[in-house]
């Protein structure tokens, strides 16, 4: 039993079938780079308040770099046995160091070892799932300059509804994605608090210093109840939630342009090195990348429940269920980054089809709501706009036209005021040209936001 740094107690060694049940180094060896920055802070610290010699700390310091350095070219050994990450870095110390190695672990306790060595992780995704989104934003702004001028009808319930410039179309999703690093700061910022020196879940009666260490760590502050450091994993559930609704939005992006690289739609013709063939049918090219990002969704969406639920009822103070956390935290991580890693590239490949989406623009009388608030400016309730342009609409409908090609006389059946100046607001160019409002898809309005989005862009990347 003297194997085990918890055996002292046991008389029994440990059923080989509990020792292949319990461990969670096959997963949690990729905190290996955490857990050894936070043994070197601690160590640090130790030799600082005078725990340890500074001479030992040296010595804990080299062996702990060694140790790195194996694990980074897959030379180190690891084994169930052992456990987890800080078992197998702790017995390579010893090991190495005798005394010295066992020294290290004063003051601190597994149980604050792995949430802290967890917010390091968690804090550093964070920051490489930020420049991914961040690629895609600049995807999608470069897109504006690239279909400058093209319109594209807008959709509400799939039907056509009103036209919309494309860079209003790509602007849309640059604020779904800000949103989401807006989240991600939010959880940045709640996970970058230190729970190193709540040990098991009391605290230690040994003078250590954790402001020290929170600084050599780069942690905004130190957790101030020890019991809840321990077992505080909502840092880890808020991440998950910011993953889920990354892929989300991932979701829905591909599956409009799913949709409009259909030949039904025929506005968008998708790279092909982002697509796949069929086994069968020659002709076939598959917008299989899209739907593998739609399909991906529903793993990030699985993973959050599965921490919803693993946490669920869980009482104060660290319980072994919380080594379940760390596979599906991760797991949506994987997925989503490598989703977005994808979804750059294939934005910046994609082609509008101007012509196609041209030859159709004026089906659906996309201009009808600006008619309406045309007539508005005149002077008519919105409610008798409403239904006098419904009429027009109907009108045009049956005859198989465009609103523009109904005569001013039959303008004027449904209302007798309509002049020429009906005319300066048909068509879609005509009906985007006349949108005004903050945010909206005027071409001025949008050429504001691309050089706003450009700036702001611009200045995150210096």
């Amino acid at each position: 039993m003297a194997e085990k740094p918890w055996g002292g107690v046991f008389e029994r060694a440990t059923d080989r079938r509990v020792e292949e049940f319990t461990e969670s180094v096959s997963f949690d060896r990729r905190l290996y780079a955490q857990d050894i920055d936070g043994s070197l802070a601690h160590a640090r610290m130790l030799a600082k308040v005078g725990l340890i010699e500074p001479d030992e700390c040296r010595q804990i310091e080299q062996v702990l770099e060694e140790i790195r350095r194996e694990i980074e070219q897959e030379r180190f050994p690891f084994s169930a046995e052992l456990e987890d990450i800080h078992m197998h870095v702790e017995r390579a110390l010893i090991d190495r160091l005798g005394d010295v190695g066992r020294k290290l672990h004063t003051a601190r306790s597994r149980n604050d070892q792995v949430a802290t060595d967890l917010r390091l992780w968690v804090r550093g995704a964070i920051d490489r799932l930020d420049n991914n989104i961040v690629a895609l934003q600049r995807a999608f702004v470069g897109r504006c300059e690239k279909d400058a001028g093209v319109i594209l009808p807008g959709y509400t319930h799939l039907r056509r509804a009103q036209p919309v410039l494309a860079a209003h179309y790509w602007l849309a999703y640059c604020e779904k994605l800000q949103r989401d690093r807006s989240r991600l700061a939010d959880c940045r910022r709640r996970t970058n608090v230190l729970p190193l020196g709540a040990a098991a879940l009391a605290g230690t009666s040994l003078p250590i210093d954790r402001d020290d260490v929170a600084a050599r760590l780069g942690f905004d502050e130190v957790a101030a109840n020890s019991l809840d450091a321990v077992s505080d994993r909502d840092f880890a559930l808020e991440f998950a939630f910011a993953l889920a609704l990354v892929a989300e939005h991932l979701g829905g992006w591909a599956e409009e342009w799913i949709l409009w690289s259909t030949e039904e739609f025929g506005f968008l013709k998708l790279p092909e090195a982002f697509c796949t063939g069929s086994s069968i049918m020659p002709q076939k090219i598959n917008p299989d990348v899209l739907e593998l990002i739609r399909g991906k969704t529903a793993r990030a969406i699985g993973n959050l429940q599965t921490l919803l639920v693993l946490v669920k009822g869980l009482p104060l103070g660290y319980n072994r269920d919380l080594q379940e956390d760390k596979p599906p935290l991760m797991d949506s991580f994987d997925t989503v980054c490598a989703s977005l890693e994808v979804a750059a590239p294939l934005v910046d490949g994609a082609e509008l089809d101007r012509a196609a989406i041209t030859a159709r623009l004026d089906r659906g009388h996309l201009d009808a709501t600006t008619l309406m608030e045309h007539l508005i400016r005149r002077g008519l309730p919105q409610r008798t706009a409403h239904g006098l342009v419904g009429r027009l609409v109907r009108k045009a409908m049956d005859r198989g036209t465009r609103l523009s090609d109904l005569s001013l006389d039959e303008f004027r059946e449904v209302h007798a005021d309509i002049d020429e100046g009906i005319y300066e607001v048909l068509g879609p160019e005509k009906a985007v040209a006349a949108m005004t409002s903050h945010g909206s898809t005027g071409p001025a309005q949008v050429e504001e936001q691309v050089r706003r989005w450009k700036e702001l862009l611009s200045v995150e990347s210096k």
